[in-house]
């Protein structure tokens, strides 16, 4: 446990480092893929977030989830890759295969959604390569391009404010 909190602490320090070089670049693309990463722990209800995206003209094989929860049960059946702080090394680098390829792909937009900064969870919306990302207003300003004020348990209101938002952005 005590580890867990130096590592925490580590990873803290290195991302504040790098989020004062961050250069934030927008794109005018439209809005096709969606990266969703998901804090399990606090939000159990992702497969209705999914709904909901899907609600609003997004394909269900356009949106790639992937969820973050305190412990990971491997006898456990999931229907979306999980993954917790173990899965990230004390410099930051990721060990999941799963991981680096959720970060590695170029979304149109990065949900994060989470309203608790949480080291891995932050390392992954800074090293993703999406094009746009977005996320609660709880979270550094300097991660994410667009942040909505709402709490993590009402993701309807989240979403109808994302796709307001992106209508008058021009991305959908």
């Amino acid at each position: 446990m005590f580890l867990n909190y130096i590592k925490n602490f580590l990873l803290k320090k290195t991302l504040k480092n790098s989020l004062q070089n961050l250069k934030n670049d927008l794109s005018n693309n439209v809005v096709k893929t969606i990266g969703l990463v998901v804090d399990a722990t606090r939000f159990t209800e992702t497969e209705l977030l999914i709904k909901e995206l899907i609600a609003n003209g997004i394909k269900p094989n356009d949106i790639t989830t992937i969820l973050y929860k305190d412990t990971v049960r491997k006898t456990a059946e999931n229907t979306f890759p999980i993954f917790n702080s173990g899965h990230i090394t004390w410099n930051g680098k990721f060990s999941s295969t799963e991981l680096n390829n959720f970060v590695d792909e170029k979304f149109d937009l990065l949900i994060s959604y989470y309203d608790i900064e949480i080291p891995i969870l932050l390392q992954i919306t800074y090293n993703s390569e999406a094009e746009f990302k977005v996320g609660f207003s709880s979270i550094d300003k300097r991660l994410n391009h667009f942040m909505i004020k709402t709490e993590v348990n009402s993701y309807r209101i989240f979403v109808g404010e994302l796709f307001k938002y992106l209508k008058l952005l021009k991305k959908i």
